[in-house]
């Protein structure tokens, strides 16, 4: 399940990314605006729900941690 979730949520990145340096060059594309605004709540919700079942993504405050301290547990999303 971890590998799927994670998945999932890399494929969501993925799309961010490509909206991101498409909008760079059309700005006034009103559809893809709205499509990256959908696709940023569906990433915040993925990543909510993973963080709550596996542990942080990210450090230095970008994610929280259960006690305790959780960042130490692996595997860590890039080692997968």
């Amino acid at each position: 399940m971890y590998r799927l979730e994670l998945e999932e949520l890399q494929k969501v990145d993925f799309a961010l990314v490509e909206l991101t340096l498409y909008l760079d060059t059309h700005p006034t594309d009103m559809q893809s605006v709205q499509q990256f605004n959908q696709l940023s709540q569906r990433r915040q919700q993925i990543a909510g729900e993973f963080e709550m079942k596996y542990g942080p993504l990210l450090q230095f405050g970008h994610s929280y941690s259960r006690f305790p301290w959780q960042w130490v547990d692996s595997p860590w999303p890039w080692q997968v």
